[in-house]
C-alpha cells in the first residue's frame, strides 16, 4: 500500500499516537504524520516542537515523516499525493465526530479513504489533553509518553 497521512495537533504525542503510527507503518509504505496548527485550540507546544517530539517518538519506525500543515486537510493529502487518511478512535463517543469529518473529506475529495484504527487495549483510555493536564499538576506521565516527550512536558511547565 503506498502512503497514508495520519493527522492531528499531537499536543503532546502520546504512547498511543505511536501505537497507531507503528501499526499504520506495517500497513503502508510510507505514513506521513501531519502536525496540524489549530487556531481554534492554543497548544502548549507550537508546530515546529510538536513536530519535534514526534519525529523523536518515532524515530525507530523507519518509513514515517513528520510534517506540519496550516490549511485543508483534503488538500494537503492531495498536495502529499497520497489518498488514504488514518484516524484513530479511542472510543465510540470518537466515532460521531470521526464519521462526521471521513463525510466531508469525502465531499471534498471524492478519491480520499479514511481508514479507522483503535489503539491497543491499554492504550485506549490515553489522550493528550489528559497527559497535559497530569503534567500541569506535577503527576507521572512516563507510562504514558515517550521520555523526550516526558522531559519537554517537565521543561515546559517548570518555566510557566
Amino acid at each position: 500500500m503506498p502512503k497514508v497521512i495520519y493527522p492531528g495537533t499531537f499536543d503532546p504525542i502520546t504512547n498511543g499516537h505511536t501505537d497507531l503510527i507503528e501499526r499504520a507503518g506495517r500497513m503502508f509504505d510510507e505514513v506521513v504524520v501531519a502536525v496540524a496548527y489549530n487556531s481554534k485550540k492554543k497548544p502548549l507546544f507550537n508546530v515546529e516542537e510538536r513536530c519535534e517530539l514526534v519525529r523523536q517518538a518515532t524515530t525507530h519506525i523507519p518509513n514515517v515523516t513528520v510534517t506540519g500543515f496550516s490549511y485543508l486537510l483534503a488538500d494537503f493529502v492531495r498536495d502529499q499525493g497520497a489518498t488514504v487518511i488514518i484516524r484513530g478512535l479511542r472510543a465510540v463517543s470518537d466515532f460521531e465526530y470521526e464519521f462526521q469529518l471521513a463525510d466531508m473529506n469525502r465531499r471534498l475529495a471524492p478519491e480520499l479513504e479514511s481508514v479507522f484504527l483503535t489503539p491497543s487495549n491499554h492504550l485506549s483510555y490515553i489522550s493528550s489533553s489528559l497527559i497535559r493536564e497530569i503534567a500541569s499538576l506535577g503527576g507521572d506521565v512516563s507510562e504514558f509518553v515517550d521520555p523526550v516527550v516526558e522531559a519537554a512536558l517537565k521543561k515546559k511547565f517548570s518555566e510557566a
